[in-house]
């Protein structure tokens, strides 16, 4: 009996530990695995929060060719389309990959035209930095230096996004860093969001608004996002609300990548966000409608928290049930909803949040322990244990 092909589309966090924690469960006459990519660079993207500050250096990426196991095939190429009926994967310049089960672990797409005037006041400005994307991350260390001080603005998008907890962490950072430049007094923080709170999951949110409370950091809610007049610096709202600012850390709208929205069958459904996600079982990652597709991470509509640290724990459920779904076995590993989201409160301390489908996990105590396994600690595990498929905890 031949090997059978699998296909791990993105080598983001999803995708390579996916293919690793796969290489390492499946013999090498059992399954072929190739993981296609567009790009070469993986980013620690936890570190785009960190690195304005001067917490993380900014060099915090690698060659993922260098994070997957040598018996795993990489494929430096975009993704077009997928025809799941014809199991196969359509390439941008190589031929096309057939395959026998599918992994999509292709991610969120940052989309910051999707706001009228974002990407002219990132690229015309000094004072805009969009920073989920790198090289805004980057250039925001610089004018930090140059803030002294002024109304400080974070914005989320109306749509969902990864890591909901960054632009929380990036406002009460600020706040603190304004605090230690001595310029606080002479500064105002707010943040925004489409919904009532800023944090979906107590005991956590509590804590934060008393927190944001004590530190007199405002908290904006139901504020959509319409527009960005750099010249005025001015944030425009859906309801003709607007925030004035002087420095501005907007989220950009994410969107499901084309290949899969555009031009496959894969995120058809019923889910509220339909044509965005790849539409699973909550509990196997397995696709609705096709039985060899699976998916992870971000691109997916299962009802979690998209961190790292979620992908983490899919990958495991992924490999497992993809690996019965090969030997004709029943599925048993389940994916509980688990995330968890460092909340750096101040630099040197930090609250853990835990939580699942069904409830929060950990306590919400702020301590310097938390800053240190998130900010020394949590990198180095992230890079040697997590990416290359090894977990002291997997399910």
């Amino acid at each position: 009996m031949s090997a059978s092909d699998v296909v791990v589309l993105g080598a983001g966090a999803g995708g390579a530990m996916a293919a690793n924690v796969l290489r390492r469960k499946l013999d090498r006459d059992e399954a072929n695995i190739t993981i296609v990519d567009r790009s070469v660079d993986h980013f620690y993207q936890p570190s785009f929060y960190l690195v304005p500050f001067g917490y993380l250096d900014p060099d915090q990426s690698r060659d993922v060719r260098d994070l997957i196991h040598s018996d795993v095939d990489f494929v430096h190429d975009a993704v077009v389309g997928v025809s799941p009926d014809e199991h196969r994967v359509e390439l941008s310049e190589a031929e096309d990959l057939a395959y026998d089960y599918l992994v999509v672990a292709t991610g969120h797409r940052l989309a910051p035209e999707e706001t009228p005037g974002m990407v002219e006041a990132w690229e015309d400005g000094d004072s805009v930095y969009p920073f989920y994307h790198y090289d805004a991350a980057v250039a925001m260390r610089e004018g930090l230096r140059e803030f002294d001080g002024g109304t400080f603005v974070v914005t989320q998008p109306d749509t969902p996004i990864k890591c909901p907890g960054a632009p929380l962490k990036m406002t009460m950072l600020a706040e603190d860093y304004a605090q230690r430049q001595g310029i606080r007094e002479d500064s105002e923080f707010v943040m925004t969001r489409n919904a009532d709170h800023h944090f979906g999951v107590q005991p956590y949110r509590d804590e934060l608004y008393d927190i944001w409370d004590d530190r007199d950091i405002e908290f904006r809610a139901n504020f959509s996002v319409a527009e960005v007049d750099h010249e005025a610096g001015v944030v425009h709202a859906a309801d003709g609300d607007q925030i004035e600012y002087d420095f501005y850390a907007p989220v950009s709208p994410q969107l499901g990548q084309e290949a899969i929205t555009d031009n496959s069958p894969l995120t058809e459904g019923d889910d509220e966000h339909d044509g965005e996600y790849v539409t699973i079982d909550d509990h196997t990652l397995q696709h609705t409608e096709y039985d060899d597709v699976f998916a992870l991470g971000d691109c997916e509509n299962a009802p979690h928290s998209k961190t790292a640290a979620a992908a983490r724990k899919q990958s495991h459920v992924v490999a497992d049930n993809l690996a019965a779904a090969m030997r004709d076995q029943p599925m048993r590993a389940e994916y509980d909803g688990y995330a968890a989201c460092p909340l750096l409160t101040e630099k040197g301390k930090a609250m853990v949040a835990e939580f699942d489908y069904e409830d929060s996990i950990s306590a919400p105590v702020v301590s310097r322990m938390n800053w240190i396994m998130d900010v020394n600690v949590l990198p180095s595990v992230y890079w040697n244990l997590w990416m290359r498929g090894y977990d002291p905890l997997p399910m």
